[in-house]
């Protein structure tokens, strides 16, 4: 029965249902706003005029090249226009977007060109090597479009068809293939491999429409921002923000290499109010020396992500005058899907201290999500006494399809009904979720869970210590302890019974790391710790002083 006793002629039909799709952003802006600045590289400036012909020449240039609707277009590009632009232009030829890590090695590029079935490639002319060689590894090799670059030092080789001149040629005509239903596949990203081959997440027009409208909300963004790509494009494409500009009249500033000298040129120079970018990079402003920083006047509003942000580098931000809001979600969730939203009243009375503490928990669900909540191993969800852990769950229209010729791995992750995330954390009574760590990441000593997450903060506090990972070294007596390793900010100095002491100070004993290593730490592209690699070092050091016992 429905919600009438008769729903007779109450139908879906064209006037009433159309499938949502961040393709019609553009559609919008190109209309409303066809003067207004759209996209920025450098000198080079894009209406909103000039931005949708060119999705409509790229989408034409596609089919040229024989890409069909529902075949997988892969970019091998950093932070260029031609990434946001292929952003609408392959959905708009009805295909599905591939965004490749530009710094993943030639065998994994190689599994994603093959397990994606990709038809072409548009690949930047720093990466067209590593484009050429993962395409060759293919039965059937997908086609290389070069994307070169001079003003940046990468002109074209000349091996393959270029982007600019193929683009020239297309049709300006071309009618956009717009989904028939909203459910229909606009992305595949990869997952990041740490262990074993990359899944292959698979995003839905839907759920980047939504996503696009409740990042405006939690954003607090009003018409015409001026959004610098920190985050990479090829990182849940770039967290949604390219396809939400249109929605608000804004400016996208490309920054092709991300540098603390390039985002606050980009502040004073490009008046950029919005930013994403993970902890590391709020480290790097924070310790950016005086040649590297200028000022600027308008507010800026940052979204950080990808590792819980030491709550030391959250408060040199704000005094830095960087509005921080913390957000938290996956490659499998479009992008962030919770934010700490700020609490006004008691919470602006507090210390600076204890308000960045704040700041650093994952928090609530954006608007456009169902369900964030943690859950025990038996799917119960836990209580909200800041106390007990469990895993975060999250449910709602910005979670994957599935994953690609996966079936296994899908339901697995949605068992429960709701998408498991592999991130242990914690309920406060306000209802606000803070990791304690990623499940493989617990430190288990002598039978006492240890989150790498909480010695790290204590860690960050230290004036000398620039960034750090603790990570579990095999103990003898203990099963594990904490492995510190560490970064010193430059000109500093401190030592391992330093920092050793400096955490005793501040957490519990078993909680101390046992050894601090001094270096440069792994990350991706993203910024993210590879702490998989200081796992094997952790095992390898503590090998090799047993063999020395031995």
């Amino acid at each position: 029965m429905g919600w009438l006793p008769d729903e007779t002629g109450l139908e879906k039909c064209a006037a009433n249902h159309v499938a949502l799709t961040p393709l019609s952003h553009l559609n919008r802006a190109a209309l409303i706003w066809p003067d207004r600045e759209a996209l920025v590289y450098g000198a080079a400036r894009w209406t909103y005029a000039n931005l949708r012909d060119r999705v409509t020449r790229q989408a034409a240039m596609l089919a040229a090249l024989g890409v069909a609707p529902g075949d997988v277009v892969a970019t091998l590009l950093p932070n260029v226009p031609a990434q946001v632009e292929a952003s609408f232009g392959v959905p708009a030829c009805g295909a599905i977007l591939n965004t490749i890590n530009t710094r993943l090695d030639v065998d994994t590029v190689a599994y994603i060109l093959g397990h994606g079935d990709a038809k072409v490639v548009l690949a930047d002319t720093q990466f067209i090597a590593l484009a050429e060689e993962a395409a060759a590894a293919q039965d059937t090799p997908p086609t290389i479009v070069e994307v070169p670059d001079p003003e940046a030092g990468f002109p074209a080789t000349g091996r393959h068809p270029v982007f600019e001149e193929l683009l020239a040629q297309a049709d300006h005509g071309f009618e956009w293939h717009l989904p028939q239903d909203e459910w229909e596949s606009i992305a595949l990203n990869y997952t990041s491999g740490t262990t074993g081959r990359p899944k292959g997440v698979v995003y839905h027009h839907r759920g980047a429409y939504l996503m696009t409208m409740g990042t405006v909300v939690s954003w607090r963004i009003t018409l015409y921002p001026k959004l610098l790509t920190i985050v990479p494009l090829f990182h849940c494409n770039g967290w949604c923000h390219a396809w939400m500009m249109p929605l608000v009249g804004g400016t996208i500033v490309c920054c092709r290499d991300v540098s603390a000298g390039a985002i606050f040129d980009a502040l004073a120079d490009e008046q950029v109010t919005h930013f994403g970018g993970a902890p590391i990079v709020l480290n790097m402003l924070v310790n950016a020396g005086e040649d590297s920083r200028r000022s600027f006047d308008q507010a800026v509003e940052v979204f950080t992500a990808g590792a819980p942000p030491p709550a030391a580098t959250l408060a040199k931000m704000a005094a830095l005058g960087f509005n921080v809001t913390h957000v938290y979600g996956l490659t499998e969730t479009y992008g962030h899907v919770s934010e700490n939203i700020w609490q006004p009243g008691d919470w602006d009375t507090l210390d600076d201290g204890a308000k960045a503490a704040l700041r650093a928990r994952q928090g609530v669900a954006f608007p456009m999500m169902e369900g964030l909540d943690v859950f025990d191993a038996n799917h119960a969800p836990i209580p909200a006494d800041a106390q007990t852990q469990g895993e975060i769950g999250i449910r709602g229209n910005a979670v994957m399809k599935g994953y690609y010729k996966n079936p296994e791995a899908t339901a697995e992750a949605f068992a429960g009904g709701w998408f498991r995330s592999g991130d242990i954390a914690v309920k406060h009574p306000d209802g606000y979720v803070q990791i304690a760590d990623r499940a493989k990441d617990i430190i288990i000593s002598g039978g006492e869970n240890v989150s790498s997450v909480e010695v790290e903060g204590a860690l960050m506090h230290h004036d000398a210590v620039d960034l750090c990972a603790v990570v579990a070294r095999p103990d003898d007596t203990w099963g594990e302890v904490p492995c510190a390793f560490v970064e010193v900010k430059p000109g500093a100095q401190t030592t391992e019974a330093e920092l050793i002491a400096f955490v005793r100070a501040r957490l519990a004993g078993f909680k101390t790391p046992k050894a601090v290593v001094f270096g440069e730490l792994p990350k991706t592209s993203t910024g993210k710790v590879q702490k998989f690699v200081l796992r094997e070092r952790a095992r390898a050091m503590h090998a090799t002083e047993a063999e020395g016992i031995d």
